[in-house]
């Protein structure tokens, strides 16, 4: 059987990680300002908005979203297409080195659909944005009623 020594990998694990973009070692983004509108009417689904902030010197991208909160959570963005407000998924959102996405209504934001439990204005709930190589980045939501 062979045998690897802690000195080899301790050098494979300091290797593996200077590989990895300044990001990931030392930065990570930010959600700022989440909130989380409750439809006019009871609806299996939330509409979600805030800022990611990347003040990292490396591009991240977001790959996936999700919550304990929701059965699915997407990021999704709204345009008018040809006089007429069409939404679709973003599988992947890149975020520059130092850029932002601004989720507002109307464009990019979040689609979180099947809540599990009531939700009321005024409760936090916790969402995970899922970075590609593997990372996450966590935000808070605030939950506020029809108006915003």
């Amino acid at each position: 059987m062979n045998r690897i020594s802690a000195p080899a990998v301790l050098l494979a694990v300091l290797a593996a990680s200077a590989a990895l973009p300044a990001c990931a070692r030392d930065c990570a983004p930010t959600v700022r300002e989440g909130w989380l509108r409750m439809p006019p009417v009871e609806m299996p689904m939330l509409a979600g908005f805030g800022r990611i902030s990347n003040d990292c010197d490396a591009p991240v991208t977001i790959t996936g979203v999700r919550s304990t909160r929701f059965g699915d959570a997407s990021l999704h963005e709204t345009r008018i297409v040809d006089g007429v407000s069409r939404m679709r998924a973003v599988p992947a959102l890149e975020l520059e080195a130092g850029g932002e996405a601004v989720l507002a209504p109307g464009g990019l934001h979040l689609m979180l659909m099947q809540p599990v439990g009531a939700l009321a204005p005024g409760a936090t709930v916790e969402v995970e944005f899922l970075l590609e190589g593997g990372g996450v980045l966590r935000g808070s939501f605030e939950v506020r009623g029809p108006g915003g």
